[in-house]
């Protein structure tokens, strides 16, 4: 046995009687959709149930899984104090999904658990399924800041933890689409948001699991959405299988996306590995983006690489142009991996005797110095985009009215607490937006006095 099925399923608390006290009716079509959805998991008649939920303990670096013999949670949160719902684990899918999970280099266990009561995400198809009469145990997996590659891979090892232990697995995501539908919703409005949802859905119908997988970052995060991740995990438990997808309902009633989505395994098909046509599609976009990378960005990569491959820092080439060789200037390197900051570390004011200089030594900065994030691997460079920032002299304004996102880095200063943002970041729409995240950099506490510099950037990619 193995995935029988899959569900995508929102989670919205307002969609419970005791919380949306009529409101709900306002998305009655998600309602009945969801219903019909766990109507047709309980005609299948599972051993178990797989839950990925966005609300549940969540890290970083590691895929969380609730250990114990069960849990139960309540909305007193939303104030709800008289709502709970209890459900049981399947402790022996865990163990083994744990241990398919570090066979294959995944960082995923039973560690960490932060919160044992059950999270809103999971909590309400919960609901909706036992009102159905499901009541077989569970497995409930929180999401990480790991890339869709590794989510689509614990799907995978749900998929193989199923069939060792021959167990009858239906796995529902949980997660909403878009928080940003309208401007009178609680999170606002982005052109992004109603566009994320148009695709997730048609991904949906389509049963297209490569779609999912291949939305750019800074447009997932405009979007503001919430249950992607969910959808890769499933997405890579029906892996290798043919699904008869259907899209029950998608509202976006309250400004944020609803849709309910189910997938009936029908058979077996190699051609929908999506793990490996989204690594084929990588592997021709690095292919790409390298051919082009300009002398700036040429030499942070053969600095990073030399480094990570022999310990040792890489010699200056000789036929640099004279821009690199005899200027100077304060210079920031990037990287990325996967559409997602990997590290980056740089310099204001010049701190060697060129711009070159000032690459390479911040490259390997960025790659093995950045406190926020793991050293980089040998085995990482491959899959590695780097940008390359070289700053004009900063100069003093006296006022945000002085600054221009696009066009002006911003640096804040108060004593000795300096934060720095460059121009142009994806994700930064406003000033104030600049402003707070240099702020926040700097550790300037709010409403603590701070002085203001602009610089320009010329960026190489």
């Amino acid at each position: 046995m193995t995935v029988l099925a899959a569900a995508i399923v929102p989670h919205p608390p307002i969609i419970l009687p005791e919380v949306g006290r009529g409101e709900e009716q306002k998305i009655q079509k998600t309602i009945d959709a969801y219903r019909e959805a766990a109507r047709r998991i309980a005609v299948l008649n599972p051993d178990t149930v797989i839950i990925a939920s966005p609300h549940a303990t969540l890290y970083g670096d590691y895929f969380h899984i609730s250990p114990g013999e069960g849990a139960q949670g309540g909305l007193r949160q939303f104030g709800i104090p008289n709502l709970t719902v209890t459900v049981s684990y399947d402790g022996e899918f865990v163990q083994t999904l744990s241990e398919m999970a570090a066979r294959r280099g995944l960082p995923a266990g039973t560690l960490g658990e932060r919160e044992k009561a059950l999270d809103h995400g999971t909590l309400i198809p919960v609901r909706f399924l036992q009102e159905q009469g499901v009541t077989c145990p569970m497995v409930r997996i929180g999401l990480s800041g790991l890339s869709l590659l590794e989510h689509y891979r614990l799907g995978q090892c749900i998929a193989a933890a199923a069939a060792n232990l021959n167990r009858r697995v239906v796995f529902v995501a949980s997660g909403d689409l878009s928080h940003k539908l309208t401007v009178e919703g609680p999170y606002g409005f982005a052109a992004e948001g109603p566009e994320f949802d148009r695709e997730v859905t048609e991904a949906i119908t389509g049963g297209d699991f490569l779609r999912l997988m291949t939305f750019p970052e800074d447009f997932c995060e405009a979007a503001a959405e919430c249950g992607l991740r969910s959808f890769v995990i499933m997405a890579g438990a029906l892996d290798g299988r043919t699904v008869q997808p259907e899209l029950l309902s998608y509202e976006g009633t309250f400004g944020v996306g609803y849709a309910v989505g189910i997938f009936t395994v029908t058979g077996s098909d190699d051609s929908r590995r999506f793990d490996v046509s989204y690594e084929r599609q990588e592997r021709e976009r690095l292919s790409r983006i390298k051919a082009q990378e300009d002398v700036y960005v040429r030499l942070a990569r053969l600095s990073l690489e030399t480094y990570l491959r022999t310990g040792m820092y890489a010699s200056l080439p000789d036929d640099l142009p004279a821009e690199l060789r005899q200027r100077k200037a304060g210079v920031f390197v990037s990287l990325k991996k996967q559409g997602r900051l990997r590290g980056c570390i740089g310099t204001i004011l010049p701190v060697t005797e060129s711009v070159a200089a000032e690459v390479m030594r911040n490259a390997v900065s960025a790659g093995t110095e950045d406190p926020r994030f793991d050293p980089v691997t040998e085995r990482e460079l491959a899959d590695l985009t780097y940008s390359v920032d070289v700053l004009a002299e900063p100069e003093a304004i006296e006022s945000a009215n002085q600054l221009d996102v696009k066009r002006y880095g911003v640096i804040v200063t108060s004593g000795r607490k300096r934060g720095l943002l460059l121009s142009n970041l994806e994700g930064v729409r406003t000033v104030n937006e600049q402003i707070s995240i240099a702020l926040e950099k700097a550790g300037i506490a709010p409403g603590q006095p701070y002085s203001l510099e602009r610089f320009e950037v010329v960026r190489h990619t």
